[in-house]
């Protein structure tokens, strides 16, 4: 989590629920959805989880943070949002990495959906425990320091970003 104003960075960008009350947010995603997936080489060669307790007895793919966190596995069960410590022999924290890792039949992987979509669609990762996953949660924010005057090339992907953003979700809405 680096402090953007201390370290004099223009803008950031993170999760909604991370930025700080005092920054200005233009939001650049949908909500995002997780998914588990394995490829299907892995999958011959275990049995495919049933329910998150499952998970305990696979080699799990584990994302680790520049701060030494790990990314949660967070499932829905009866009505309540809870994490999953699961295990597993790769630790890496390049999500290229983790894909390719599940690609590779190493084990499975709890991954942004939009990142895993087109190797889904191909059959090459298949997604699993679908009734268990949360209900997609926050997005993605550009966020900034309140002041009157943006440096030129930050205001201008502000500019940008609302403008496409709002093009793309009237897009979406006239596919409906």
């Amino acid at each position: 989590m680096t402090d953007i104003v201390a370290d004099r960075y223009d803008a950031g960008i993170r999760f909604g629920k991370r930025i700080a009350r005092d920054m200005i947010a233009v939001r650049i995603s949908d909500k995002i959805r997780q998914v588990v997936v394995a490829s299907p080489d892995y999958l011959a060669r275990h049995p495919q989880p049933q329910t998150p307790e499952d998970l305990l007895s696979h080699n799990c793919i584990r994302m680790r943070f520049p701060s030494g966190a790990f990314l949660p596995w967070l499932f829905a069960v009866e009505g309540q949002i809870v994490q999953l410590e699961v295990e597993g022999s790769v630790i890496v924290n390049e999500p290229e990495l983790l894909v390719r890792a599940a690609l590779d039949g190493i084990g499975l992987l709890y991954m942004v959906e939009d990142y895993v979509r087109p190797m889904m669609s191909a059959q090459r990762l298949i997604a699993m425990l679908e009734k268990w996953m949360p209900p997609p949660s926050d997005a993605f924010f550009l966020y900034y320091p309140s002041r009157r005057q943006n440096p030129a090339p930050l205001q201008a992907l502000i500019d940008f970003l609302r403008t496409n953003l709002k093009t793309n979700a009237r897009s979406e809405k006239q596919r409906v």
